[in-house]
């Protein structure tokens, strides 16, 4: 169907009816809400419709008392808001940022609308899809890749709604999207310097090069390496786990690398990625008969569990709670004030120091 006889559809029923829901006719017409959406948009403009939230209505009766759905506006202007979020998880990192989120929706008077997409780009498309077309407010949306998912270019701006991106970064297709992401650069230097400052000079790096987050822990460790005037040719100091199951063969043989290099005293530190790996190769290590952190010191980077290790891990410990809180601050700063100058936040994780990273004793002179 063209965009003039959707038009005239919304016109013809908002004409006959007062009013028409967005998600109602998008399924008569079996087209996405986006779509109908873009329509109404467009149509008031015009002046034609008024937009109200989730659908339209005649604009003489846009100021009536008995509107079929509630008014659209900034927080405070008659209604809660509606706000969405997207996360690839809700079972690991997530929960804590989705609390965060909800915490500062709920202090605001909002509504916050939860889709979980499992690392599914296309269910990133649907989920966001259905959101907007429920009638969403703005959304904050955590894809599972930085720059963008399956919506393709200009995808953010193309919902139709103010967007967020949350623990991810926009790609130059979108300039104009804010986001609100750990600065996960600084965690891994953070943690370069804690161990060279417990005497570690042969320092790598475990992780899996298939995550979103680790690009910028790679760039984090060589800077961290530099700024220490050690080596950072990447050569014997990184394994790349990928996207390994662990008990593969291509698991077990960059972990057996690994530890052959610590048993022969090439490594001395390792920076693990993600946290559940930390924990894994602490046990290899351990049966491996290498003693923590004597022959090496361990660090984990994300601290859901590393302290409860039988050495507790020092992790690198993402604001998780203070990203989700944030994006959801910058979310409602952008509804109350569409003309306001974008920002794009990064939140610095800490650093927690734990028994698995001890500065290495240096022999007394005789």
């Amino acid at each position: 169907m063209h965009a003039e006889e959707r038009h005239r559809t919304i016109l013809r029923q908002v004409r006959e009816n007062g009013s028409m829901r967005v998600t109602d006719l998008a399924a008569e017409l079996g087209v996405s809400p986006v779509t109908v959406r873009k329509d109404v948009e467009l149509l008031a403009e015009r002046g034609l419709v008024s937009r109200v939230h989730g659908g339209a209505m005649r604009p003489e009766d846009a100021a009536g008392t008995m509107p079929p759905v509630a008014s659209s506006g900034p927080p405070g202007a008659g209604r809660p808001l509606r706000l969405g979020l997207v996360v690839p998880s809700a079972d690991y990192y997530y929960p804590e940022v989705v609390r965060g989120a909800r915490d500062a929706a709920t202090a605001a008077g909002a509504r916050l609308v939860l889709r979980v997409s499992d690392y599914d780009p296309e269910a990133e498309l649907a989920a966001a899809g259905q959101l907007v077309g429920d009638g969403v407010d703005g959304l904050l949306i955590a894809p599972s890749q930085d720059g963008g998912t399956a919506l393709g270019r200009h995808w953010c701006e193309d919902l139709g709604v103010p967007v967020v991106l949350v623990e991810r970064r926009p790609g130059e297709d979108a300039p104009a999207v804010e986001h609100v992401a750990t600065d996960h650069v600084h965690g891994a230097r953070l943690a370069v310097g804690h161990l060279v400052r417990g005497g570690r000079r042969r320092i790598a790096l475990v992780i899996r090069g298939s995550t979103p987050t680790s690009p910028w822990i790679r760039q984090g460790f060589f800077d961290g390496l530099r700024a220490a005037g050690l080596p950072a040719t990447g050569e014997g100091s990184l394994f790349d786990l990928g996207a390994e199951v662990r008990g593969s063969g291509g698991y077990d043989r960059a972990t057996s690398e690994f530890i052959w290099a610590a048993a022969s005293g090439r490594i001395d530190a390792v920076i693990v990625h993600p946290e559940h790996d930390a924990l894994a190769l602490l046990q290899r290590l351990r049966e491996r008969g290498l003693s923590v952190p004597g022959q090496i010191a361990v660090v984990s980077y994300d601290d859901e569990v590393a302290a409860l290790a039988d050495v507790p891990l020092t992790a690198v410990a993402p604001c998780k709670h203070e990203v989700g809180r944030s994006a959801m601050e910058l979310l409602l700063l952008r509804l109350a004030d569409p003309q306001r100058p974008r920002r794009r936040m990064f939140i610095l994780p800490e650093l927690n120091v734990r028994a698995s990273s001890e500065a290495q004793r240096t022999q007394p002179n005789i």
